[in-house]
């Protein structure tokens, strides 16, 4: 039931393998655009699941170039975060723990999940996927929404009308257009609330 990664590989990559090995655990990352190395990073997760709660190892680089094995205490992880957000370091590879499970199950819920993502996400614009961290208590993108900002845009760079916690490229967005935008719907949404 230990799945080692290279932080490179992709989640969904990661998630098939699971499911082909029927194993259960990682079905809440399938959709999740990414790698598994940037996943622990910021901790990713949807679906009530997250990284921290099934990585049992993470091996990284420090500034010296020595490979150094984090556990996951070691690790810190928090909403969106973990140690390695305060640290310089590079990830190597990571090591979880998922549980045997029935594959049809399995991939039921990875179904399911993949639905729901596509009912209430804007998966036909491209995007980093959600941009903004929920504050403690809130949506983010019900704040966005309540602010009035579905829709606004800055270039190309726009508020997903169908999920405010998007910010979708309709077309030519520059990585300004995005970074401007994203710091104003801040500046609204902090003057508002």
């Amino acid at each position: 039931d230990l799945v080692k990664a290279q932080a490179g590989a992709l989640l969904s990559g990661i998630a098939a393998k699971a499911l082909g090995a029927e194993l259960s655990g990682f079905e809440f990352a399938s959709g999740i655009p990414g790698s598994i190395g940037g996943g622990v990073v910021m901790n990713a997760g949807a679906y009530d699941g997250e990284l921290g709660q099934i990585v049992t190892k993470v091996w990284v680089m420090n500034e010296e170039g020595e490979i150094l094995v984090l556990n996951n205490q070691d690790m810190e992880f928090g909403y969106r975060t973990s140690v390695i957000k305060k640290r310089p370091f590079i990830v190597v590879q990571v090591e979880m723990e998922l549980q045997p499970g029935n594959q049809e199950e399995i991939a039921a819920k990875m179904t399911e999940l993949n639905r729901r993502r596509r009912d209430k996400q804007p998966l036909q614009y491209p995007s980093a996927g959600s941009t903004f961290k929920r504050p403690e208590g809130y949506f983010a993108g019900k704040l966005i929404q309540d602010a009035g900002l579905s829709g606004f845009s800055v270039g190309d760079a726009q508020v997903s009308e169908k999920h405010c916690g998007f910010v979708i490229n309709r077309g030519e967005a520059t990585a300004a257009d995005v970074a401007d935008l994203i710091r104003k719907v801040q500046e609204q949404v902090y003057e508002k609330f």
